[in-house]
């Protein structure tokens, strides 16, 4: 691993807190707030979101051209295509349905835990054991099997 500017971790932590803040300010912390706009009863998430989006697009499509690298690391701005594959469609579909029944999803839990919701440690503990399930899985899936290991 290349070695990190020493702003790098600092900077992540103050990014990760600036992030929560701002769920916790548009509520999307509050999963009764999420699931109203899901249902299509509050719209004002909608505008959280498509604030977010246009930041995001605008700092995807104006940082490689005003910067050249990235500012802490120094690595070269380009992008990583990803396989679009029967895990990618399958776990945002559990996901889709975990944050349509609950109305949580891993962001806003732990806002939601920042702004003293102790209730959604119990969402909290189910994401770490369907992630660790999900890694148990994964790991016995693309293991090498044993008899054509030992057929060589």
């Amino acid at each position: 691993m290349a070695d990190r500017h020493p702003l790098f971790m600092p900077l992540v932590l103050v990014g990760g807190l600036v992030f929560g803040f701002g769920l916790a300010y548009s509520h999307m912390a509050r999963p009764e707030v999420v699931l109203n706009f899901l249902q299509f009863e509050d719209f004002g998430l909608l505008f959280v979101m498509f604030g977010g989006a246009a930041v995001t697009g605008l700092a995807y499509a104006l940082g490689p051209r005003l910067l050249g690298r990235a500012p802490l690391t120094g690595d070269r701005f380009e992008r990583r295509l990803k396989p679009f594959d029967r895990n990618v469609l399958v776990g945002g579909a559990i996901f889709g349905v975990g944050w349509g029944l609950s109305g949580v999803c891993p962001g806003a839990a732990y806002a939601s835990l920042g702004v003293g919701n102790v209730a959604i440690l119990w969402a909290i503990g189910g994401m770490f054991l369907g992630a660790y399930l999900q890694g148990r899985w994964r790991s016995r899936s693309t293991a090498p099997d044993a008899t054509t290991a030992g057929a060589d």
